[in-house]
C-alpha cells in the first residue's frame, strides 16, 4: 500500500515566504513528488503561479554557496537531488517584515515560495546537489532587482559548512562582492 504525504504550507517570519510540503506518494519503487499542482497552490489560498516562463537547475557541489539573490520576480524553489541549506532575507524596504531571515533545511519534497524582492541563497550539503528554480518571468542581464552579500554578518546566517572566501568553487566573485544589508536597504538589520 502507498504511502501519502498530502501537500501542506507553513507560513514564515518573512511575508509572502512560504515553505511547502510537496505531495508526495512513495510505495516499493520509490516516491513521485508533485513539483507543482496549481489547484493545490490555489486551494491553499497561495494564489495561481502559473504558468512559469523559466525553470532552471544548479548542479552544485559540496559546500558551494550561491545568491543571495532578490530579483523582482516570484520563484518556486525545491532541491531534488541532495540537500542544501536555503537562507531567505526580506529586502524590502516598504515590508513590515524588512530584515527578516528564515532558513529552511532543503530536501526533495520541501519547497519554498520566494516573493519579489526577498533574497534568495542556498549552500549545497552534499555534491551533485541539484536545486531548480521555477520563474513567474524570464530571467533577464539588468532586470529589476538586487542582491545582498549572503555572507554580511549583519544577516547572521550561520552556513552549516566553512566558506574560503577565495575559493570561487565555494562563492562567486558577484556574490562575494555584493553589496551588505545596510547598504541595500538604506537600514542596519
Amino acid at each position: 500500500m502507498p504511502e501519502i504525504e498530502p501537500f501542506s504550507t507553513a507560513p514564515t517570519a518573512i511575508d509572502g515566504l512560504i515553505v511547502i510540503t510537496m505531495k508526495q506518494v512513495t510505495d516499493e519503487r520509490g516516491t513521485v513528488r508533485e513539483l507543482f499542482r496549481d489547484s493545490a497552490f490555489v486551494d491553499a489560498g497561495l494564489g495561481t503561479l502559473g504558468p512559469f516562463h523559466q525553470i532552471n537547475a544548479t548542479e552544485t557541489a559540496k559546500g558551494g554557496l550561491r545568491g543571495m539573490h532578490a530579483e523582482e520576480i516570484t520563484k518556486l524553489c525545491a532541491v531534488v537531488a541532495g540537500e542544501a541549506y536555503g537562507a531567505y532575507v526580506d529586502l524590502r524596504v516598504e515590508s513590515a517584515s524588512l530584515g527578516a531571515v528564515v532558513t529552511v533545511r532543503l530536501v526533495p519534497g520541501v519547497q519554498v515560495l520566494v516573493p519579489n524582492g526577498v533574497g534568495n541563497g542556498f549552500q549545497a550539503l552534499v555534491d551533485g546537489t541539484q536545486y531548480v528554480y521555477c520563474f513567474d518571468q524570464e530571467w533577464v542581464p539588468g532586470m529589476a532587482g538586487t542582491a545582498c552579500n549572503p555572507l554580511d554578518p549583519a544577516l547572521g546566517i550561520e552556513w552549516p559548512l566553512p566558506i574560503d572566501r577565495d575559493d570561487r568553487a565555494q562563492i562567486s566573485e558577484k556574490d562575494l562582492n555584493a553589496p551588505t544589508f545596510a547598504d541595500v536597504t538604506g537600514t542596519a538589520r
